[in-house]
């Protein structure tokens, strides 16, 4: 049998295989056209939120954005203090991964990004401040004999922490807390005095309590790869891309929001605030008193806003309703949650028999933290006596300090301080510590003033006068655990895992994904994608 002869059914067979797909394909796209719009209902109007709607809303999908506050943003706000407008939560977004800078571009903003001024940031230690040692991992120094390293931690400490280098590597191992390994290989100073201060301003959480695995992924690898943790250090540092590891916008991160919000109802979406969302419901399923008197209301058209005119489809159940604070239903093919944890767990636990176990997950609370802004007339800041800011050690007693941190904004963003006359600085503190509330609870607005006021004087060592601070403003944010704590990684697979095996419910945000935009942004996308595939499939057949 000649090659040609064999090959020819399956070539007849290849293309009526072609001539189908083709023609499901049209079939889809005929159906995408006329067929009803999916309803997407996004449950929370932070970044998360409004990233994943902006990626749905697009001709064949309904979106729906419901945020509980009367302004949407998340983290991710403004404020005004002595008459200038400043990021109120986040102020930056970290370069990592590249996801962040593409959205700006998406959206315009790419010209707008910026990067802090390198003048350095410094430790507050007891007794002393000294400038935060360069070549470093979460503070672990890459090279434990640095004269920053010695000027921080002293010779003792130095040559402590240079131990490492000489230690088996038969005793490295994969370690998985990051307090552990950085006191058994480079000791106490180390983990005290450089390591805790990083971690407690970047997680607000002790080395004791991060995952190495998450805090500083590829670590326990480049140790077991170059016997060191030093020597790991040096690897992950080197296969880091080069250039600024933060950018920030002109104008403050908030800037992001108002174009991302006007971008998403450009596309069609509605973006309501103010709406508590209080129940999520399958649309199918037996409900309670509220949700069987909404579905009467609903059959005789006597629900707010609920009257069909003439020529108007009548309501079409969905596979969810979402009940509201005021009683309002909505009906939903798909519901994508993106709101903190305890809301999230809470609304999940009622979704479906299946994650009825979320409501009662041993979920760890989340810290508070406290950002007091401070806009001083004082031209001794001219000279950024500690650079763009200062990272407090948890040793230094709180009778001196009680902030963990001080960024002097003037110093670190250009874009501020040229909108400010001479000598005006903006300085921002930030107190709270994971497991202990902040030190800043009880007290009134003109007590956090002054509390922030002798903060900021101890660790510029410039004695500032209450009559040089011409504004103030104090913002509390509630943050969730960071995935880098121990044991958290678990309990996310398992919320993830659960929540997968649920047709058309999603969930994401920082409770998830970590805090942080680089994080968050593209957890939403991913998210927002199988939502959309969620409708293709279903068109053709494949779901």
């Amino acid at each position: 049998m000649s090659p040609r002869k064999s090959g020819a059914p399956q070539g007849r067979a290849d293309d009526a295989l072609s001539e189908e797909q083709a023609r499901r394909v049209r079939e889809a796209l005929e159906h995408a056209i006329t067929d009803d719009p999916t309803r997407v209902v996004v449950i929370g109007g932070g970044a998360a939120g409004l990233v994943a709607a902006r990626d749905i809303a697009r001709p064949g999908f309904d979106v729906t954005v419901l945020e509980e506050r009367r302004e949407l943003g998340g983290s991710v706000v403004r404020h005004a203090v002595a008459g200038i407008q400043l990021d109120a939560g986040a102020e930056s977004f970290a370069t990592r991964g590249g996801h962040v800078a593409e959205l700006l571009e998406e959206l315009g903003l790419a010209d707008h990004v910026v990067t802090p001024l390198a003048a350095g940031a410094w430790l507050q230690l007891p007794g002393r401040a000294v400038p935060m040692p360069k070549a470093g991992l979460l503070g672990i120094p890459s090279s434990p004999l640095a004269t920053d390293v010695i000027a921080a931690i002293g010779w003792g400490g130095a040559f402590r922490a240079y131990l490492d280098r000489l230690m088996p590597v038969l005793k490295i191992g994969e370690e998985r807390n990051l307090g552990t390994l950085v006191r058994r290989r480079m000791g106490e100073a180390v983990l005290q005095n450089l390591v805790a201060p990083v971690t407690t301003g970047v997680y607000a959480a002790s080395p004791d309590e991060l995952d190495v695995a998450v805090a500083a992924p590829g670590l326990n690898k480049a140790i077991t790869r170059t016997g060191s943790l030093s020597g790991g250090v040096s690897v992950l540092r080197e296969n880091a891309k080069a250039g600024s590891a933060v950018g920030g916008l002109v104008g403050g991160m908030a800037r992001l929001v108002d174009v991302l919000a006007a971008d998403v109802r450009a596309r069609g979406a509605v973006l309501r605030t103010g709406a508590k969302v209080v129940g999520l419901r399958p649309g199918g399923a037996s409900a309670d008193g509220d949700d069987v008197a909404a579905s009467v209301d609903a059959a005789f058209d006597e629900t707010p806003g609920g009257a069909e005119h003439e020529g108007e489809r009548p309501r079409r159940p969905g596979r969810w309703r979402v009940r509201l604070a005021g009683g309002e239903t909505l009906d939903a093919d798909v519901v994508l949650l993106a709101v903190p944890a305890d809301a999230a767990l809470g609304l999940l636990g009622q979704a479906s028999d299946s994650l009825s176990s979320l409501a009662g997950l041993d979920w760890p609370k989340a810290s508070t933290v406290d950002i007091v802004t401070l806009v001083v007339d004082d031209a001794r800041l001219d000279a950024a006596p500690r650079g763009t800011g200062m990272l407090v050690a948890e040793t230094v007693p709180q009778s001196q300090v009680t902030a963990k941190a001080l960024t002097h904004v003037t110093a670190k963003w250009p874009w501020v301080a040229q909108q400010l006359p001479a000598g005006r600085h903006v300085l921002r503190l930030s107190y709270g510590r994971a497991g202990s509330p902040s030190p800043l609870a009880g007290m009134d607005e003109s007590g956090i003033r002054l509390r922030a006021i002798a903060d900021a004087s101890t660790l510029l060592n410039i004695p500032i006068a209450e009559s040089n601070v011409v504004g103030s403003d104090a913002v509390r944010w509630t943050n969730a655990l960071p995935v880098a704590a121990q044991g958290q990684r678990e309990r996310i697979d398992r919320v993830r895992s659960t929540v997968e095996g649920v047709d058309g419910l999603e969930v994401t945000g920082s409770w998830l994904t970590g805090t942080g935009l680089a994080s968050v942004v593209p957890d939403a996308r991913k998210a927002a994608e199988r939502i959309r595939a969620l409708r293709w499939n279903t068109l053709t057949g494949n779901g």
